[in-house]
């Protein structure tokens, strides 16, 4: 099947951090998707904004995407609310009502779950029941509502640093690669099976400066300015807007690297 119309939702993931153009924009797992969509009368919009929760994508991104129209929508969330501490009650709420409503427009609708990238973060282990939480959620919804389920909670690929970016947590080029390549095989839509191949050898063991290096340079920047917009009444992605509000046709240059 060709798809016209194609909408992302999300979080910074599907606005496409740490996946860097030259020019210093992101790219991202939804731009590459698009890329291989493209076509004559192709259009994509793309609504992903960063540090969304799946209840706020609820009320500030569906509406927008159903007044498109679309054939196809990709909807990336969750991460945050278990990074924000919600319930395994609340996840599973918000992951319900969501893609309850998405489904209720969009005749092919694809929703992912997560990796556990808990091992690798500060007291990773208080997040992993709600990683596993969102996952079972997920799958729930998916099943109930009838979306197509993009299931990488296995992907050996989150023991691999190179396909996470300095933060550990965004997914790096070959992490988008990886994801992009993960929903195109799930809607059955030829790709450069490369994207899904093991990458060359092993990636090289962080030492105890690299470690301190990401303690400072990443962990204690955002733990510092997470507390201070919480003092401040400020959330995650305030005055940030979609990446691509409107659909329109993919004008922006992907490689196939």
């Amino acid at each position: 099947m060709r798809y016209q119309r194609f909408v992302a939702l999300g979080d910074s993931c599907t606005e496409g951090l740490d996946d860097l153009l030259p020019d210093g924009r992101y790219r991202g797992w939804a731009d590459r998707v698009a890329s291989v969509l493209d076509a004559p009368g192709f259009r994509y919009a793309n609504l992903g904004v960063r540090g969304r929760r799946m209840d706020q994508m609820l009320v500030e991104q569906v509406p927008s995407a159903s007044a498109l129209r679309p054939d196809l929508v990709a909807v990336f969330g969750g991460g945050n609310d278990v990074m924000s501490g919600a319930s395994a009650a609340v996840i599973e709420q918000r992951a319900d009502a969501l893609v309850r409503a998405v489904t209720s427009f969009a005749p092919t609708v694809a929703v992912f779950t997560l990796s556990d990238i808990s091992h690798r973060m500060p007291f990773g282990w208080r997040m992993r029941p709600r990683i596993l939480a969102l996952n079972s959620a997920m799958r729930a919804a998916a099943s109930r509502h009838g979306a197509l389920l993009v299931d990488v909670a296995a992907d050996e690929c989150v023991h691999d640093s190179r396909y996470f970016g300095p933060d550990r947590l965004h997914l790096s080029s070959l992490g988008h690669r990886r994801l992009a390549g993960h929903l195109l095989s799930a809607l059955e839509i030829p790709f450069d099976a490369s994207w899904l191949a093991p990458l060359d050898g092993a990636a090289a063991p962080a030492s105890l400066l690299d470690h301190w290096r990401w303690l400072r340079d990443q962990v204690l920047p955002v733990a510092y300015s997470r507390s201070r917009n919480k003092l401040i009444g400020r959330q995650p992605g305030d005055g940030f807007t979609p990446k691509r509000p409107e659909l329109a046709p993919l004008a922006l240059h992907l490689t196939s690297g």
